[in-house]
């Protein structure tokens, strides 16, 4: 019996096209150890233009939480968008499950075409491995944004009731989701105002088509995220950072986007985005842009104090 109708996969067909009418091709590159990274690339580099790394989170692939950006990016940078190992078209025979090896298969990738010098942007998943790639390669990383990523979580938040789940076990079934039902859990958990009224067969497709591949390497992604992890073994990494969070995040509550604030101090600025969750890239694409553009490519606008001294970003209705 022929396959019905794939909407996802139409879009999917589309978001491609609208990176590769932008002016990005698609490149694999083999970094000859049983990693092979899939990147969308700029196809005409400028030298007289900066380079920028674009990092997805877990979910769909790369095109599919960028696609908004892209357009407006390219007039100003070199734009870089890499499959994470593990999404889309990139995998790993190696056992290494880090946001550490990560970023290393990142920085490789990028030194594969030449590039030598980045800012780099992180959502959620790719906060924590653009950070990284700023710790690792400080000479390599320019300016950071993080956005939405709980790099300064400790693993004893979860016992500490800081977030919605009770445990990563019941966190890897939402993020994984592989049923209609988990889906709309998911869509409730990242979204300030989640879709209504999502047909199950649209959710089924999507998760046919979007979240069923590597999904035993991805749950070991998300378990190595949270093993162990101390605030103490942070590294403070030294370029000019942007912190960017939706106020009503439930994935990565807002204290943790104070936390890595004054776990950076003067270094780094604040942006809470009102009325946004999580998924502040499809919420507020056009905040987020805004701000993006406003730290990479304008002066920064004068933060604001708040009256215990600390000094964040502008919130924005």
């Amino acid at each position: 019996m022929a396959k019905c109708f794939s909407f996802t996969s139409s879009f999917d067909r589309c978001y491609r096209f609208s990176f590769t009418t932008a002016g990005l091709k698609s490149a694999t590159t083999d970094l000859g150890d049983g990693t092979i990274i899939h990147c969308w690339v700029s196809k005409n580099r400028k030298e007289n233009k900066p380079n920028l790394v674009l990092i997805h989170g877990i979910g769909a692939n790369a095109t599919w939480q960028w696609w908004e950006f892209i357009s407006p990016l390219v007039s100003k940078f070199n734009v870089y968008v890499p499959d994470l190992v593990f999404f889309g078209e990139s995998f790993t025979t190696r056992p290494d499950r880090t946001e550490s090896f990560q970023a290393q298969c990142v920085m490789r990738t990028m030194e594969s075409h030449g590039v030598r010098k980045m800012n780099v942007v992180g959502l959620s998943y790719g906060g924590f491995v653009g950070y990284s790639m700023a710790a690792q390669f400080p000479e390599a990383v320019d300016r950071v944004v993080i956005a939405c990523a709980g790099v300064c979580m400790e693993d004893k938040d979860l016992d500490e009731g800081l977030f919605r789940v009770k445990s990563v076990e019941e966190a890897m079934g939402i993020l994984l989701a592989q049923t209609p039902e988990k889906m709309k859990e998911l869509l409730k958990l990242t979204f300030y105002k989640p879709p209504q009224k999502l047909p199950s067969c649209f959710l089924n497709d999507f998760i046919d088509v979007m979240c069923t591949e590597y999904l035993q390497e991805k749950r070991e992604l998300i378990l190595a995220l949270h093993k162990d992890r101390k605030l103490s073994n942070i590294p403070k990494i030294t370029q000019p950072t942007q912190i960017i969070w939706g106020e009503h995040d439930q994935v990565f509550p807002v204290e943790l986007a104070y936390r890595l604030k004054r776990h950076l101090g003067e270094n780094a600025e604040l942006v809470i985005i009102k009325k946004a969750g999580h998924a502040i890239n499809m919420e507020k694409p056009k905040e987020f842009f805004k701000y993006i553009k406003s730290f990479l490519i304008n002066p920064l606008p004068p933060p604001i104090k708040q009256t215990n001294g600390e000094v964040i970003g502008p919130k924005i209705d």
